[in-house]
């Protein structure tokens, strides 16, 4: 099996070693297909790729040089022609910088030890700068810009696995080369200045705050961020909370209390979305031309400069790979028998994810359940779909009287607020909230209580939550608890579970009266399934 490299100098590997590829324009016609692999890349795209602006009267051809020679090299099956233009056939695994994103996402939900080996052997797949052939080319700037920063992105996730762990003096000298290059980071000030900190070197952490001061009010004209405001004044008070945090398996009261009210079916799971590599895979696919954007900002763009065609399109080749499910899923893709067991209802489960992986994981289960999903777009715009096991779809257009066709008492419910992909070809209940517009929009026509189903709601205003990886970065959730609470503390005991809390997330979950744990989420869930399990096992 043939393996690609993009993250340093271009290179192809068989298993005979290295794969003599041709010139500068060939390699670059591989890189652009890798970059893009799995999806079609058009001709025009490549001859701007290879000759810009003004490429010659032969460009047509020269490229289809290019690819046959290219065919030769790789194999036939490999690089396949599709109107309107060329796809490469290779799997994720194949190329280094997918091996690189996986285990970065893989790494996210273990415990501190093991994320710092996961992401070491991920950096370890770098020989270099991204693309370097191609470091003065046009076409590859943005790209080379990109995978810069994911880059340096995971070296200070794991720096920040390596303060959890308590590497402060070790740390020390490896971030004082990074800020050193990268002055305006205030991430890795933010890590330089815990560090020296818990090594007994305040005078230096303060220094370290002055300086990114002195940089960013001389470069940029602003004041550092309010994290780094926020540590300047903690280290100045010499606040304990700056100490080591030592991260603890999930206390067996609260386990007990989760477990008690999802078995008494009286908890509404909420499962967060991780949309990072979603974000990363439309900005290299549409070219968006900052650093930096989350995805509603660069959805936003594409909408706007390419058409809300084009984006869902993506969109719905994206969103329709093969997602792995997880534990989280799985867990409770696995508690319908026990609630049938004791006579309770089946699970409301809300997600933000547009993905089936949870869905997956109740049909690998062998259970049915129902999908309730907004629609973001289209005639029935701001209203929910019901979507029932058999995959027949409706609006749900009088929700006060949607009764017999939707309960709990009979399977369960998965209330996707974001929409929902589709796998088939109609595509006709698809529809995805990821645009600035689609937030701004969000049922801002019509009241909650007048679009989800009157059980659903019923449902939502008398139950705890859990909250799992939901961060404020979801706004659609904010609105439905606005619409049913208002800014008053929710009506029964919550908890939030996020691996990395933010204070500004902290102090969220405080005034709604939600208990915050920190742990990542895999690890959460594998702890509740073996307190369900124990508990089962005991006699009665």
């Amino acid at each position: 099996m043939l393996e690609f490299r993009l993250l340093g100098p271009l290179e192809v590997v068989a298993d005979t070693g290295l794969v003599l590829l041709g010139g500068h324009k060939q390699r670059a016609v591989l890189a652009a297909l890798l970059l893009d692999a799995g999806r079609v890349v058009s001709t025009d795209r490549l001859i701007d790729v290879l000759w810009g602006e003004q490429p010659p009267r032969t460009a047509a051809t020269s490229l289809q040089n290019f690819v046959s020679q290219l065919r030769k090299e790789l194999g036939s099956d490999v690089l396949e022609t599709r109107p309107p233009g060329y796809v490469l056939r290779v799997l994720p695994e194949q190329i280094d910088l997918e091996r690189f994103r996986r285990r970065i996402a893989d790494a996210r939900s273990i415990p501190a030890d093991a994320r710092v080996e996961a992401l070491d052997a991920a950096l370890r797949l770098w020989r270099g700068d991204p693309l370097a052939d191609f470091a003065f080319d046009a076409w590859a700037q943005n790209e080379i810009e990109r995978l810069s920063e994911l880059r340096l992105a995971v070296v200070e996730e794991r720096a920040d696995a390596q303060l959890e762990l308590g590497g402060d003096a070790e740390l020390v000298g490896g971030l004082e080369s990074l800020v050193e290059q990268h002055p305006l980071r205030e991430r890795l000030r933010f890590q330089l200045m815990l560090a020296l900190y818990r090594s007994g070197r305040q005078a230096e952490a303060l220094e370290v705050y002055q300086d990114a001061r002195r940089w960013l009010v001389d470069e940029l004209g602003i004041e550092p961020g309010p994290q780094l405001q926020e540590l300047h004044g903690a280290i100045l008070r010499q606040d304990v909370g700056l100490e080591l945090r030592v991260r603890r398996a999930p206390a067996d009261d609260h386990l007990r209390a989760v477990v008690d009210t999802i078995l008494g079916g009286r908890v509404v799971p909420v499962l967060g979305a991780d949309v990072a590599e979603l974000t990363q895979s439309l900005a290299r696919r549409f070219e968006y031309p900052e650093a930096e954007g989350g995805l509603p900002r660069i959805a936003q763009y594409i909408s706007v400069m390419k058409g809300s065609g084009p984006l869902y399109d993506e969109l719905h080749e994206l969103l329709t790979a093969d997602v792995p499910t997880t534990a989280v899923h799985r867990f409770f893709a696995a508690l319908p028998p026990r609630l049938r067991e004791r006579g309770a209802p089946h699970q409301l489960l809300v997600t933000t994810s547009w993905d089936s992986a949870l869905e997956r994981a109740f049909v690998d289960a062998g259970e049915a359940f129902d999908v309730v999903s907004y629609l973001a777009a289209g005639p029935h715009r701001g209203k929910f779909c019901h979507v029932t096991p058999d995959g027949s779809g409706r609006v749900i257009d009088i929700p006060n009287t949607y009764v017999t066709e939707l309960s709990l008492d009979e399977r369960t419910v998965i209330l996707k607020l974001h929409g929902n992909v589709e796998h088939g070809d109609e595509r006709e209940w698809e529809s995805f909230v990821v645009t600035e517009d689609d937030y701004i929009d969000y049922l801002a026509q019509t009241d909650l209580a007048n679009a989800l189903p009157a059980s659903l709601a019923a449902r939502l205003r008398r139950s705890h939550f859990l909250f799992l990886g939901y961060t404020m970065a979801d706004w659609n959730l904010r609105v439905v608890l606005n619409r049913l609470w208002g800014d008053q503390p929710l009506s029964y005991r919550s908890w939030a579970v996020q691996p990395e809390p933010l204070q500004l997330e902290r102090e969220f979950w405080r005034r709604r009266d939600v208990d915050v744990l920190e742990a990542p989420l895999e690890q959460y869930a594998d702890a509740l399934a073996r307190y369900l399990d124990e508990q089962s096992a005991l006699p009665v």
